[in-house]
């Protein structure tokens, strides 16, 4: 799932107290010869509030189990994303099919500035101070993946110089 990214730290859940946060639940039909069969699919965030999130999705023909296999899907694509104290390192763009997401880092005391799907996620994360903007589709499969995008390809300061090869002093001197 996270393959096409750089520096990807992916995460195993045992130790972590994880939290998981309930996206959306869609009722969803199957037109059948003998009629309309319904399930469920519901999108699930988990994480520790510490930079440590996963998402997951989960099909059933009932709610409960639907809910219940999101989370187990969510435990398996834990990753960390690299914070700056209680908010984000820089700004990022993130974009999935039709849904595109903007964060960017916030003052100290600004909280989360954020609509559902993308709120559900910063929470998840740890992240106490950031604004956002969700533009294009609103659908929450979609908002919550473009989320991701944006802070997997989020990098902290110490990535950034050791990748250029130079000492943080002379990345924020230069």
């Amino acid at each position: 799932m996270y393959q096409d990214y750089k520096n990807v730290e992916i995460v195993k859940p045992g130790g972590l107290e994880l939290k998981d946060r309930l996206v959306g639940v869609q009722r969803v039909t199957k037109v059948t010869k003998g009629g309309r069969a319904f399930g469920f699919s519901a999108i699930v965030v988990v994480g520790d509030e510490k930079g440590v999130v996963g998402q997951g999705l989960g099909k059933s023909k009932d709610v409960a189990s639907a809910i219940a296999k999101a989370i187990e899907d969510a435990k398996k694509n834990l990753v960390r994303i690299p914070l700056n104290k209680v908010t984000l390192p820089h700004e990022q763009k993130g974009k999935y099919g039709g849904a595109r997401v903007t964060l960017l880092p916030a003052a100290p005391g600004t909280g989360v500035i954020a609509g559902g799907a993308v709120r559900a996620v910063l929470e998840a994360v740890g992240v106490h101070d950031v604004l956002s903007k969700s533009q294009g589709s609103s659908n929450p499969h979609n908002v919550v993946k473009a989320t991701f995008d944006a802070l997997l390809q989020l990098r902290s300061a110490e990535t950034v110089a050791k990748q250029r090869g130079i000492s943080l002093e002379k990345l924020f001197k230069g």
